[in-house]
């Protein structure tokens, strides 16, 4: 069988564990940089792969992460032995990413991408106000939150569960809009929407009530309003061992 992976590159997160483990396997397999290389191998947390995932976001190249942090659900189980057998034996999951177009209060935009969740979230102890649109109609005229976010299926178990979300399975054409600590209206735990939906929010006196936009780990104040949507022309590689896929992982978190 021929081999789908000829050129490793090993990147590691700076803690001393990741680091020895990253220098072992140096150690043991070729190495070259990253964008000589047809698959990176991450040594690190849930971090550390989100982050892999934006570097190398443009090339597409497929990344096989192994846990050397203290969250791991992105990750496969950390071992020396048998990475090139492990490495063609992977099974592919393919993501993409939230596109998110922001405007602050100054009139000034920015763009970002996500592949958990893009939110917003009031800065100050006021609670924010949102109106929300879908697809350029307005479903909610006004929520009183202290934010919202829009999550990808792969994003679901991550913020998104922790407000009270839902798990979506990673192959499900669906986004997941969900409020965070809703005040009114009170009945309101969010929407399932298609996930070729382009929702905007509009901050709601947004002098007054300053609301911050995030996609991921990039931050913008002072927000006025964003737009979000799933972005399908960008493909993301993820890779796991046999029985041990992304899929398999969110199904699992269904069930505890």
């Amino acid at each position: 069988m021929s081999r789908r992976f000829h050129r490793i590159a090993f990147i590691a997160s700076p803690t001393p564990e990741a680091r020895q483990a990253a220098e072992a396997l140096m150690r043991r397999y070729d190495n070259v940089l990253p964008e000589e290389a047809d698959v990176v191998v991450a040594l690190g947390g849930d971090g550390l792969m989100l982050q892999a995932l934006h570097r190398f976001m443009a090339p597409g190249t497929p990344i096989y992460g192994m846990n050397r942090g203290t969250v791991g659900f992105l990750m496969n189980e950390f071992r020396e032995d048998g990475l090139i057998d492990r490495l063609e034996s992977a099974h592919c999951s393919i993501i993409h990413p939230l596109l998110m177009e922001a405007r602050d209060t100054e009139g000034r935009e920015h763009r970002a991408r996500a592949l958990n969740e893009v939110y917003m979230l009031r800065q100050t102890h006021q609670t924010a106000k949102l109106k929300i649109s879908v697809d350029g109609h307005v479903r909610l005229p006004e929520l009183i939150a202290d934010g919202v976010l829009a999550a990808t299926p792969a994003g679901s178990t991550a913020y998104n569960l922790s407000v009270g979300g839902p798990i979506l399975p990673l192959n499900a054409q669906l986004l997941a809009l969900t409020p965070i600590s809703a005040f009114r209206p009170r009945r309101w735990r969010g929407a399932l929407l298609p996930d070729y939906a382009r929702i905007r929010i509009d901050v709601i006196d947004a002098e007054h009530r300053p609301v911050a936009a995030v996609a991921d780990h990039t931050e913008f104040r002072r927000t006025a309003s964003v737009e979000t949507w799933l972005d399908h022309d960008t493909d993301l590689v993820l890779l796991h061992d046999p029985g041990h896929s992304l899929d398999e992982r969110i199904l699992r978190e269904q069930f505890g």
